[in-house]
C-alpha cells in the first residue's frame, strides 16, 4: 500500500483555511504563521496536481475538486480524532465490547435506553445483546458470551442482585369466547381453548407448561405470540410491560378470571465476574439500576392513582348543647 503524501496537518490547515474563510483567520485559529498554512495548502495542490482554490474577486473560492476534496479531508480528520478519543478509552481501561444476556420479559424499551445512554458515556463500546427465553438455563455466563445478564432466576455459581418485578397479564384478543362468558373464567374455561407459549432457548426446554389445555401453539418469539393472542387464535400470560400499547388500545383484553389473572416473576442483575468487570460493564450496570428503580416507581405510582380510593364509614360528631 503507498504511503499518503499529504499529512493530517496538511489537511488541517486546508478545512482551517475553508472553515475560517482565509488564510490569516485560518492561522490564527491554527496559532501557525499565515505563511506556513499557505505553504500547506500549496504543497496539497502541487502534490495532487489539483487546484483547490479560485480567485474571486478578493477572496478565495473552492472549485469542484476543491469541495470534494474538502468533504474528504473533513472525513479524515473526524475519524483521526475517533481514532484518538476510542484509544484514550481502551487506554483506561474501557472495554472494546459489552455482552448482555436478557430474559425477553424486561421491557425492550427500557433496554434500549440504557443502551443508549452507555454509547453516550462511551461511544466507541460496542454492545451485543444476547435475548433468551429461561435465560438462567443458557451458558451465556459460564461460556463468557456475556459480561451481565438479566435472568429470571440466578444461576449456580454466581451472584445476583434482584431488579424488578415483572407483571403477566392473563389476556385475549376483545371478541374471544373468554371474553363473552359472562362471568369470571375458570381453570376449567381456560382449558377448552388454546394455550400459546413462547419457547424457551435452552436446548434442554425441561420445564414443565404452566397448565394442561386442549390445544398449545409453542413459538419462539415473544412478538409472534402476542400478535397470536391479539389475532384471537387463543390466551396467553404475557408481560405487562411489552402489551402496554395494545391493552392502551384495547386490541388486547385482560380475562377477568376466579384465580390466575396475573402472575410475577423476579428478574436479577447478574455480573459474570465483578471483581474484574470493566468501566463499561460496570457502568450499564449502574444506568440499569438506575433507570428500572425509576420506572419502576414511576409504575407503582400511576397504579396506586388508578386504584379506587375506598371511603370508610362516616363518624358521627356529636354536639354538647
Amino acid at each position: 500500500m503507498m504511503a499518503p503524501r499529504i499529512t493530517l496537518d496538511q489537511w488541517r490547515a486546508f478545512t482551517a483555511v475553508v472553515d475560517a474563510g482565509g488564510y490569516a483567520k485560518a492561522a490564527e485559529r491554527l496559532h501557525k504563521s499565515q505563511s506556513s498554512v499557505t505553504y500547506a495548502v500549496q504543497q496539497i495542490e502541487t502534490l495532487l496536481g489539483v487546484a483547490a482554490f479560485r480567485i474571486d474577486g478578493r477572496k478565495a473560492v473552492l472549485t469542484p475538486t476543491g469541495q470534494l476534496l474538502y468533504r474528504r479531508a473533513r472525513y479524515l480528520l473526524d475519524e483521526a480524532n475517533a481514532v484518538e478519543q476510542a484509544s484514550q478509552r481502551l487506554s483506561a481501561g474501557w472495554e472494546a465490547e459489552v455482552g448482555i444476556a436478557v430474559e425477553i420479559i424486561f421491557p425492550s424499551w427500557l433496554l434500549l435506553d440504557c443502551l443508549a445512554q452507555l454509547g453516550q458515556d462511551s461511544p466507541h463500546t460496542r454492545v451485543e445483546v444476547i435475548e433468551s427465553v429461561l435465560g438462567h438455563r443458557t451458558d451465556a455466563l459460564t461460556a463468557g458470551m456475556a459480561d451481565l445478564a438479566i435472568f429470571g432466576s440466578v444461576p449456580v455459581g454466581f451472584l445476583g442482585e434482584p431488579l424488578m418485578r415483572v407483571r403477566f397479564v392473563l389476556v385475549t384478543s376483545p371478541d374471544h369466547p373468554l371474553q363473552q362468558l359472562g362471568r369470571k373464567a375458570t381453570l376449567r374455561d381456560l382449558r377448552q381453548h388454546r394455550h400459546l407459549v413462547v419457547r424457551e432457548s435452552s436446548p434442554a426446554r425441561d420445564s414443565p407448561t404452566s397448565m394442561e389445555t386442549m390445544a398449545r401453539w409453542t413459538v419462539s418469539h415473544m412478538a409472534t405470540s402476542i400478535e397470536a393472542v391479539r389475532r384471537g387464535y387463543g390466551f396467553a400470560w404475557l408481560p405487562e410491560e411489552r402489551i402496554r400499547e395494545e391493552l392502551a388500545s384495547g386490541a388486547l383484553k385482560p380475562v377477568a378470571a376466579r384465580e390466575g389473572g396475573e402472575r410475577f416473576a423476579e428478574l436479577y442483575l447478574i455480573y459474570a465476574d465483578r471483581e474484574h468487570a470493566g468501566p463499561a460493564t460496570a457502568r450499564l450496570a449502574e444506568i440499569i439500576r438506575a433507570r428500572v428503580a425509576i420506572e419502576c416507581a414511576r409504575s407503582a405510582t400511576g397504579r396506586a392513582a388508578d386504584r379506587p380510593k375506598r371511603s370508610g364509614p362516616k363518624r358521627q360528631h356529636s354536639r354538647s348543647k
